[in-house]
């Protein structure tokens, strides 16, 4: 059964990840949506509330969606996963990703990183870019699931 890691901050999960999910999803046998607890970046929305939105947008049978701290191929490899799943969204992406996967690589050699491009509508699309356009009031329906619309709204009337 082949399994892989699909990990982000995923604050907020926008369609462009859901995209990738679903092509990692036909992929793999077993695909687990790992959720980067790192209080460092300053998350917008806490872990718990990440794994609840993400939970309410997946709906993909052989996706399981957790939490987890500490390096990433530690985490692949305590869940016996064969590779870890990275979107690519534009050529600006690549450097970053590439070496992320080379050091990875030379973490843990036996876990490889694959890397899917989301569709070309999701290509400008990300988690901050979101963000920024909610935190002023603007429509981010179309980026989004309805809940995670919803909660975007709602925390930037707190803020």
């Amino acid at each position: 059964m082949r399994h892989c890691i699909y990990p982000g901050t995923f604050d907020p999960i926008t369609y462009g990840h859901l995209d990738v999910l679903a092509r990692a999803a036909k992929l793999f046998d077993r695909v687990t949506v790992a959720i980067a607890d790192n209080p460092g970046k300053d998350p917008l929305f806490s872990a718990a509330q990440r794994l609840d939105l993400l939970q309410n947008s997946v709906k993909l049978p052989n996706v399981t969606i957790t939490t987890f701290g500490g390096l990433l191929v530690d985490f692949a490899l305590a869940q016996k996963a064969d590779a870890i799943i990275r979107g690519l969204r534009a050529l600006s992406d690549f450097e970053f990703e590439f070496n992320m996967a080379l050091m990875n690589r030379h973490l843990q050699p036996a876990i490889e990183t694959i890397f899917v491009m989301p569709n070309e509508q999701f290509s400008y699309t990300s988690s901050s870019l979101v963000k920024q356009v909610a935190k002023y009031g603007g429509d981010v329906s179309h980026f989004v699931p309805p809940n995670v619309a919803t909660a975007l709204k709602a925390a930037f009337k707190v803020r």
